[in-house]
């Protein structure tokens, strides 16, 4: 297990546990009531710890090297029964951009979401998450073929946002993304969006207009990082703490500002600490979202969702 700076604390603890346990397999000596102190003083610790995170520990719990990132998510909400699809049939496949079909709780999504890498080779191969045109292209080409056939969608949210390079802008990254966001708001299936892991600008929005929209607990959603956001207003990286406060950008702060429909919560820890709990409550908000839209008829569901994007962003005096 890897840990962060403001975990430090715990990997003490757990350190110190490992030792009295190890002592008391190797030796006469009982050590059981020291183990049960180290043991409740962890689990304390814990509480304190994750239940006042700030907005910067959340950004760093979203980016830690151990979460599960969308293929981990699509295995096991589908299983076996994923089929993964390739290509936008214009220029490349993006390997920064995964989809498919798949079935859920015997139901058939086409699932489409950012993936990124779990070492060096991977990163590169991924692209660290950040899709290209083709990448929007293709999840485009999926829901479209979706919505052919009378599929659900489900979009899986997890990158630093859409690949900013020169090749990127010369095959018409904004032009990409734009499309997507208007060819998801009347796409005529029900759309359900789960932010995963980062949500951060356009690159998270081309895939991020649904009739449902859930945050994973530790996860964020915002128009820029606060890194770059650091480095335009006070140009440096070290106000990206105060910048990450300022954003606005966990899923609580979402919440409140009625941009995303619910919080999925996570295990004590983050994501990474208990896998298959977070699977499991990911596959229930999915369903249960779904179960929500099924029954309401395309115009219905195309007028609930162009509403609900029209109406954020209003406020009154």
């Amino acid at each position: 297990m890897e840990y962060l700076d403001f975990e430090l604390p715990i990997k003490e603890l757990e350190d110190q546990l490992d030792k009295c346990q190890v002592i008391g397999q190797e030796s006469d000596v009982d050590v059981s009531n020291t183990c049960k102190q180290i043991e409740k003083k962890l689990e304390e610790t814990k509480k304190n710890i994750y239940k006042n995170l700030s907005a910067w520990q959340r950004v760093q719990l979203s980016r830690h090297p151990n979460r599960p990132y969308t293929m981990d998510h699509v295995h096991a909400l589908c299983g076996d029964t994923f089929l993964e699809l390739f290509g936008d049939r214009s220029f490349k496949d993006d390997k920064a951009m995964i989809g498919g079909l798949g079935k859920i709780g015997g139901q058939s999504f086409m699932i489409v979401g950012q993936q990124k890498g779990y070492n060096t080779k991977t990163r590169q191969y991924r692209n660290f998450g950040m899709a290209n045109p083709e990448g929007y292209r293709k999840a485009l080409r999926l829901m479209k073929m979706a919505e052919k056939f009378g599929i659900p969608v489900i979009t899986l949210v997890d990158t630093p946002g859409a690949y900013p390079g020169l090749e990127a802008e010369e095959r018409g990254q904004g032009e990409a993304i734009a499309r997507n966001i208007l060819e998801m708001i009347r796409l005529k299936v029900p759309i359900i969006t789960v932010i995963v892991g980062e949500g951060a600008s356009g690159g998270a929005l081309g895939i991020g207009v649904g009739d449902k929209v859930y945050m994973l607990e530790n996860t964020w959603y915002s128009v820029i990082s606060p890194e770059s956001c650091s480095s335009i207003l006070w140009r440096s990286w070290e106000y990206k703490e105060q910048a990450a406060e300022a954003l606005k950008l966990t899923s609580f702060d979402m919440k409140k500002q009625k941009l995303i429909d619910d919080i999925i919560p996570e295990p004590l820890g983050g994501a990474h600490y208990d896998r298959e709990t977070t699977f499991k409550s990911v596959e229930k908000y999915i369903l249960k979202g779904y179960n929500e839209l099924k029954d309401l008829s395309t115009a219905e569901l195309v007028a609930q969702r162009m509403d609900k994007y029209s109406k954020m962003g209003e406020f009154k005096e």
